[in-house]
């Protein structure tokens, strides 16, 4: 496992394009890399858990920040 975390920002973009924004970026990285994934769209808060838990995905953080939130996701296999 790697210490870098790449950052995905979907500021802005509504359901479904930051979880499938994500999906892409997740299909480049290596397994156990760590994405960070900014986003403002309401649904997010439903659909980053669920996508994590169909996909394979591990979700290891999620946390408000003043006008977004941001999701930690490690890649599965």
């Amino acid at each position: 496992m790697t210490n870098d975390i790449d950052t995905l920002d979907a500021l802005g973009l509504l359901c479904p394009l930051p979880v499938l924004k994500a999906r892409k970026r997740l299909k480049s990285m290596a397994p156990g890399t760590v994405l960070r994934l900014l986003a403002n769209d309401p649904a997010a808060i439903v659909d980053v858990p669920h996508f994590c838990a169909e996909a394979g995905h591990a979700l290891i953080g999620q946390e408000e920040a003043e006008d977004h939130q941001i999701y930690l996701i490690r890649k599965g296999k």
